[in-house]
């Protein structure tokens, strides 16, 4: 939706979404598929490959755990002291590289290509955390309510919350401009408030973008 305002305001006409797998993402924009992804999450290793617009969210991860929380995870460092856990990422996604920096060994992360997937497989006891977006997650758990799981939010000594934004192919400058400057003019008002907190953002994690 913030694309679709953002798209509109700067009059691109050519604006077309084009549906993908997340792992796709990257290299749908260096090989010339797409000129701009949806929100990404940013990182170093991130910005070797793509540029980044100012950022639209930030956002803490939160671990997806059986309802009861039977191994009573706090967050990745209970994972990694666990020595039988194991956790679930989504292919590409910064988790995988936050479960590694808080200890948890690389024979116990599993890999899924999406969220169905990472959650069908905690639910079934096959894997006993899938780390993502707390607010990810808990989308998923309003979609699906019937779900026996639950939501633990990583402490910020783990993790602070992450900055996402839009990437752009390495040489897009002149597109980034535009774009900041839109979004500059965009984020914080009534409309992105109003739209965000449709989304489960709350004013204080909107005034972070500030």
């Amino acid at each position: 939706m913030l694309a679709d305002k953002v798209c509109q305001l700067l009059e691109l006409e050519s604006f077309s979404p084009i549906e993908t797998e997340f792992a796709e993402l990257l290299s749908g924009l260096a090989s010339g598929r797409w000129d701009m992804t949806t929100g990404l999450f940013i990182s170093d290793e991130r910005l070797k490959l793509v540029d980044f617009t100012r950022p639209i969210w930030m956002l803490p991860d939160g671990l997806l755990v059986a309802k009861s929380n039977p191994r009573a995870f706090d967050g990745y460092r209970s994972v990694a002291e666990d020595g039988a856990a194991l956790i679930g990422v989504i292919s590409g996604q910064v988790q995988h590289q936050t479960a590694l920096q808080n200890g948890v060994p690389s024979e116990r992360i599993r890999i899924f290509a999406t969220q169905a997937e990472a959650a069908d497989v905690v639910a079934a006891g096959a894997v006993h955390a899938y780390a993502s977006v707390a607010m990810a997650h808990r989308g998923y758990l309003g979609r699906h309510p019937e779900a026996d799981l639950a939501v633990i939010n990583v402490p910020a000594e783990e993790k602070q919350p992450a900055a996402g934004a839009f990437a752009l192919a390495k040489g897009s400058a002149a597109l980034r401009q535009r774009l900041d400057s839109c979004l500059g003019e965009l984020l914080g008002g009534s409309w992105h408030r109003e739209m965000m907190n449709g989304y489960g953002f709350s004013d204080a994690d909107i005034d972070r973008l500030l």
